[in-house]
């Protein structure tokens, strides 16, 4: 009797164990709920009940009875762990997560893009920056310069005017010529010539 009691117990699953009833061999909750994991049932009874469970799962085709009990176990789990969010909690999460690395990916893309553009531009800038400070024509140094100008102070002192006689030449050159040229074209005016050929006829 004994015998027969404890091999009934050890074949009941956590829904009979729990309602301190026989496991019948077609007892529908036995399959997914073992009397191993009793939490996994506490929290389905607890949040669907046990009526409804088992007419969910009758509802359903014998293959996707598994899966509706691991999803049912889960919701159940999840609401006892949080009464107000749920599975939704996780959800909301979950997609906070997503956004948050989208986010960070267009930053770190946008900045990728600005980089590349400053690679690309940089050797243009960097030549226009050496024209810019490039001397428009060397000077010569500064030793050079002052004896340049010493040599040219020297050259002074030495004849302060020259090439004066030679601009004075050339000026009163070009002042005589100017007066020949008005004299011959004045009515009154004679040549030399003329006047000794008239004055010698005259004497004759």
């Amino acid at each position: 009797m004994s015998t027969s009691a404890s091999t009934e117990a050890g074949r009941r699953c956590a829904a009979c164990k729990n309602q301190r009833r026989r496991c019948s061999q077609d007892c529908v909750l036995a399959p997914y709920f073992p009397a191993s994991d009793p939490q996994r049932y506490a929290c389905v009874q607890r949040v669907f009940g046990a009526s409804n469970v088992a007419r969910m799962l009758q509802s359903l085709p014998i293959h996707e009875r598994g899966k509706a009990a691991d999803t049912m176990a889960v919701e159940a789990q999840r609401r006892v762990q949080d009464p107000v969010y749920g599975c939704a909690g996780i959800v909301g999460r979950l997609q906070g997560e997503i956004r948050a690395v989208q986010c960070e990916l267009a930053m770190t893309q946008a900045r990728i893009a600005v980089h590349a553009a400053a690679a690309r531009a940089q050797p243009v800038e960097i030549a226009a920056a050496r024209l810019m400070n490039a001397p428009a024509q060397a000077s010569p140094p500064p030793w050079l310069q002052q004896q340049e100008h010493s040599d040219e102070q020297a050259m002074l002192m030495r004849d302060p005017f020259q090439g004066l006689d030679a601009l004075l030449a050339d000026d009163y050159r070009v002042g005589v010529n100017l007066v020949d040229d008005e004299m011959e074209q004045s009515p009154g005016w004679a040549s030399t010539e003329t006047i000794q050929y008239s004055s010698s006829k005259e004497l004759k």
